[in-house]
């Protein structure tokens, strides 16, 4: 159970990269972390629960808000960053694709953040939920196809603003960091310098700065609504 004063965080998407370093960033803050993805390891910290699952699957968000629940007795934030990016032409995405990123993207925070939301509110001391976006939803490329991902993480950013306003007077915020690319696993280091010339400043994004952000939305609370653009000044223009 929780001890007084400690807060609770739920992070999907836990495993590495963005994820993992969000874990680690809760826990020298002082926060209780619930971390979940498909395969992520056991936690040998007892302030730290973890639940391997497919958060696309409903029954796998049910498991995650049981287990911090039942370990720790309350959940006060909510990070929705696990994700899926496919960069194809719009005409070559299969029906596989589409299932794959509307999963993830979509349905692996519809049901999560339902429940969390609803455990916010039964508190009554309120909350915060962030997400995980893109810019490209604000500023497309033509080298890096991306309706999907568009689709979802756009959806994402308009829901984002919809429970901002939805649960403003009940102390639940809602927030999102919309990044431009992030070193993470999911790049190999050859790709680098092609991804960093992307962005306006020239490089890529490291986890830090993502991490800095979504602590900054924790600790600000007079901010809700808002999409905090993490980018290298790609949603501004080129």
């Amino acid at each position: 159970m929780s001890t007084s004063g400690q807060k609770v965080v739920v992070i999907t998407g836990a495993s590495q990269g963005i994820g993992a370093g969000l874990v680690d960033a809760y826990r020298k803050l002082g926060h209780l972390v619930v971390a979940t993805s498909r395969g992520i390891a056991d936690s040998r910290d007892p302030e730290v629960v973890t639940v391997r699952g497919d958060i696309a699957d409903p029954a796998t968000a049910e498991r995650v808000i049981a287990a911090g629940l039942e370990r720790f007795g309350r959940i006060d934030t909510l990070v929705n960053n696990a994700g899926i990016f496919v960069a194809k032409p719009f005409t070559e995405y299969t029906q596989e694709d589409y299932d794959a990123v509307i999963g993830v993207n979509l349905a692996g925070f519809f049901r999560i953040t339902q429940l969390a939301v609803e455990q916010m509110l039964r508190q009554g001391d309120g909350g915060h939920v962030v997400q995980i976006t893109t810019s490209l939803v604000d500023h497309a490329l033509s080298s890096v196809p991306s309706a999907l991902a568009s689709l979802t993480k756009g959806g994402l950013q308009s829901a984002t603003k919809a429970l901002a306003i939805e649960y403003a007077d009940r102390g639940v915020r809602s927030n999102a960091v919309s990044l431009g690319i992030i070193k993470t696993p999911m790049h190999p280091e050859s790709t680098h310098e092609a991804l960093g010339a992307l962005h306006p400043v020239g490089r890529m994004g490291e986890t830090g700065d993502v991490v800095d952000a979504v602590l900054y939305l924790e600790n600000a609370p007079f901010v809700t609504g808002e999409i905090l653009h993490v980018d290298g000044g790609q949603s501004a223009g080129h």
